[in-house]
């Protein structure tokens, strides 16, 4: 781990996204009526990303164990696809745009789980960081 000692805390949020495509109307269809045999697609994903978020220090060897004071997650359907965004904060020393990332891959993964019994056609794409802020450096895409 690389030493952050030195670091004074201070307000670190990050914003990630995945996408999730699907192969047919069916499927949105299923997921916005509640049909999906194994659950109810979203808020099953919502918390299997809240869980990649907590435990992203568990399961990446560099990544700082941190306090999570904030986790919104958020759909939006466009056709086929579905974009999870995920804004992640603390007040710390370290950012948490691993964390959001690892959150967006959690719930996308998750979708894909609940989702393939109905679906063979499932893709998970552009998994990445939008925004970055506190800290040193700040990014926004």
């Amino acid at each position: 781990m690389v030493d952050i000692t030195h670091k004074d805390p201070t307000l670190r949020t990050a914003v990630a996204q995945a996408i999730v495509g699907v192969s047919k109307q069916a499927t949105i269809d299923a997921i916005l009526q509640g049909t999906v045999p194994k659950g109810d697609v979203f808020a099953m994903s919502k918390a299997a990303g809240l869980l990649g978020v907590k435990k992203t220090a568990d399961l990446l060897p560099d990544c700082h164990p941190l306090p999570i004071e904030f986790t919104h997650i958020d759909f939006e359907i466009n056709e086929l696809l579905i974009k999870v965004v995920i804004t992640v904060k603390t007040i710390y020393k370290t950012g948490v745009e691993v964390e959001a990332m690892h959150g967006a891959s959690i719930v996308a993964l998750n979708m894909y789980d609940m989702l393939k019994p109905i679906d063979k056609g499932i893709e998970i794409h552009q998994i990445k960081l939008l925004e970055k802020t506190g800290g040193k450096s700040d990014i926004k895409n």
